[in-house]
């Protein structure tokens, strides 16, 4: 079993833009930079960001529509004087195929 999973080409996002991925656990932002390194969050922190799918790219940064707010898209971690920070997930490129860690995606699983 891959420990990632397709999720399409690395041409359908474009430099400087995202693609939002929906899973049963919520919505995953991949964002591509102008130097084509990939990066994959969760598009919302609650009740404080959000969506960040639709923020203004910045080197490896995203500038949240909202608030404002400036996440470092390497680590999730609000930069400056604000707080909190979003999920990161595994993300690579392979082939020109944007490959996502299939943790980020799967159900959790009822304990027996």
């Amino acid at each position: 079993m891959s420990n990632f999973i397709d999720i399409g080409s690395i041409d359908d996002i474009p430099a400087r833009g995202a693609r939002l991925v929906r899973t049963h656990n919520g919505d995953i932002a991949i964002f591509r930079t102008a130097a084509d390194a990939l990066f994959a969050v969760d598009d919302y922190l609650p009740g404080k960001a959000g969506p960040l799918s639709n923020g203004i790219q910045h080197d490896n940064k995203v500038t949240d529509p909202m608030y404002n707010w400036v996440f470092d898209l390497a680590s999730g971690q609000a930069l400056g004087a604000d707080e909190g920070a979003v999920q990161t997930y595994p993300v690579k490129c392979e082939g020109g195929r944007v490959l996502l860690a299939a943790s980020a995606v799967s159900g959790a699983v009822a304990a027996e």
